[in-house]
């Protein structure tokens, strides 16, 4: 069967309709579960990061790119820094 979603080395307009999962980690944290059973409003989890340090940028649960994050009016954005050359988990 010929592959039709594909116009030479470019996808055809089919897929840009295909939705994708998009995240940013800001960090992450391991905790024991009595500590995370602790938790309630107000607790602090520090996280493995600096406040300077890239987020990851997953797709699909891949990571493709490091990020900074930036506030777009009232909104948490993020500028994409550098895009990885292969994907990682």
């Amino acid at each position: 069967m010929p592959d039709d979603t594909m116009v030479g080395d470019k996808p055809s307009e089919a897929v840009y309709d295909v939705s994708v999962e998009c995240y940013a980690v800001l960090g992450t944290a391991t905790l024991p579960i009595a500590q995370l059973l602790k938790l309630g409003r107000g607790a602090v989890v520090e996280l493995d990061r600096r406040v300077n340090d890239p987020v990851d940028l997953y797709v699909n649960r891949k990571r493709i790119a490091k990020a900074e994050v930036v506030v777009v009016e009232d909104h948490l954005a993020v500028t994409i820094t550098e895009v990885l050359k292969r994907a990682a988990d």
